[in-house]
């Protein structure tokens, strides 16, 4: 369990707006455990391991340079992103187990919505029936972590055609929506909070 941990609702970000903030607060001296829920407008991000080929045809979205592990993703009004900044030094979590804890966290929010989940071995995320749900993209800087989880809540799938979605081509994605239609963001950001305050 982390100290101090507080949530923070912000809203539509600028996706370099929110890196900055994330590289700034994980600096500060008086660090403070907490949890950004936030969308972003249409970007796609290039994590460290991204190779430029699996953006197939940008169509004018932005593309930002992320320090983030991972492949190409598509971030986009209707998808919730959770970014988590913990000093994982000082909890009961190292790396990999908070890749499996952030799975976990998303499988059990999907079962609210009766949507049964999986992982796929050594493709980090979330999928349904093979078409990917969630992604996963972290970054651990000096025991802090940052970055987090992106999930496909009510949102225009068609800009994931534009790449290989994580470098995996053909990689078919889909949303909460699709499963239960009137869902909307606050209602899975409120039941985020809920099923995040035990873990953490």
């Amino acid at each position: 369990m982390t100290d101090n941990l507080s949530f923070k609702s912000l809203g539509l970000c600028d996706y370099g707006d929110s890196f900055l903030m994330m590289k700034s607060q994980i600096k500060e001296e008086d660090f403070k455990n907490e949890i950004w829920f936030l969308e972003h407008p249409p970007v796609f991000t290039l994590g460290t391991a991204a190779d430029k080929k699996h953006i197939l045809d940008s169509k004018d979205i932005p593309i930002v340079q992320s320090d983030r592990g991972g492949e190409v993703t598509y971030h986009g009004p209707g998808q919730l992103v959770i970014y988590f900044l913990i000093d994982i030094k000082n909890s009961d979590l190292g790396p990999k187990s908070l890749v499996k804890t952030l799975q976990e966290f998303t499988q059990s929010l999907l079962k609210n919505f009766s949507i049964e989940s999986d992982f796929i071995e050594g493709a980090p995320g979330v999928y349904v029936k093979g078409k990917k749900i969630a992604s996963i993209g972290l970054r651990i800087s000096k025991g802090k972590s940052y970055h987090g989880i992106s999930i496909n809540v009510d949102m225009d799938l068609q800009p994931f055609t534009y790449i290989n979605p994580c470098g995996y081509e053909g990689m078919q994605v889909t949303q909460i929506k699709d499963f239960k239609k009137d869902v909307t963001i606050k209602e899975v950001e409120h039941l985020a909070i809920k099923l995040l305050e035990p873990i953490f």
